[in-house]
């Protein structure tokens, strides 16, 4: 068994002992967007007992094909993850919305459109106040640590249109790192306030200096607690909490005693 299976294995087994209500997948289910990836990729969803929210990632666009790359860049994504490129998950607390960032022209930034905008509009703004509201993309909204990458395109354009009804949560990839932030500090024009986080790499050897990882998000009351679990070489191992807690309008990171 390779060790990435090994590690597969591990995170599924660590799911059922977490018993998450949404699994979140910020995309790059595969390197070159070939079938037998796709395959792999969907063998390996399957194994996971919980509602899933998953968005592509530009590696799951063809590269070299340029046909598929243009005229049909995700017809695999949608024949073996999904045909929804928009999923949605509500329950009483939380709504979880998706969109996809990966573009054919671009080969690896990414974009929100001006129907995204408006889709993203439609799902949030009727929610009550009080419903926790969360955005997926694979491309982020805050560069990492030392400006390494660049945004998603018109993120400052998205953040003024859904003023009002921003996302409190934004989830996404794409780097292969662990980091988060607040957007408010960037978007001067955002009247609201986005806790941005950011997952590591759960099963990839490109894992940029870091351990196997993923995040785990516990939601409510104002606050948002973080657990990165992380693969130690037979299990995924929580480390110290990172609490923030919404003050004055503001996600703010708590120091977290003890």
């Amino acid at each position: 068994m390779s060790a990435l299976s090994i590690v597969a294995r591990g995170l599924v087994r660590d799911l059922d002992l977490v018993k998450p209500d949404v699994v979140v997948v910020s995309g790059d289910f595969t390197q070159r967007g070939t079938s037998l990836q796709y395959r792999q990729a969907r063998e390996f969803l399957k194994r996971i007992h919980f509602p899933i929210i998953a968005v592509p990632g530009n590696h799951d666009v063809s590269l070299f094909n340029l046909y598929r790359r243009f005229l049909l860049p995700l017809e695999r994504y949608k024949k073996f993850i999904s045909e929804d490129l928009a999923p949605f998950y509500l329950d009483d607390e939380v709504v979880v919305l998706g969109i996809n960032t990966a573009r054919s022209l671009t080969w690896k930034n990414g974009r929100i459109s001006r129907e995204q905008m408006e889709l993203i509009r439609s799902r949030f703004c009727p929610l009550p106040r009080d419903r926790f509201k969360v955005l997926v993309t694979h491309h982020p909204f805050l560069a990492p640590p030392g400006g390494y990458g660049s945004v998603v395109g018109r993120a400052e354009m998205m953040f003024e249109r859904v003023n009002g009804c921003s996302p409190d949560l934004a989830l996404a990839g794409h780097f292969h790192m662990s980091y988060s932030g607040e957007t408010r500090a960037v978007y001067t024009a955002h009247e609201g306030s986005s806790l941005v986080v950011q997952a590591g790499t759960a099963i990839s050897r490109r894992v940029r200096g870091e351990r196997n990882a993923y995040n785990h998000l516990r939601v409510g009351g104002g606050e948002v607690v973080l657990t990165v679990r992380m693969w130690d070489g037979s299990r995924f191992a929580p480390t110290a909490p990172e609490l923030f807690r919404r003050e004055g309008g503001v996600w703010r990171a708590v120091r977290v005693r003890g």
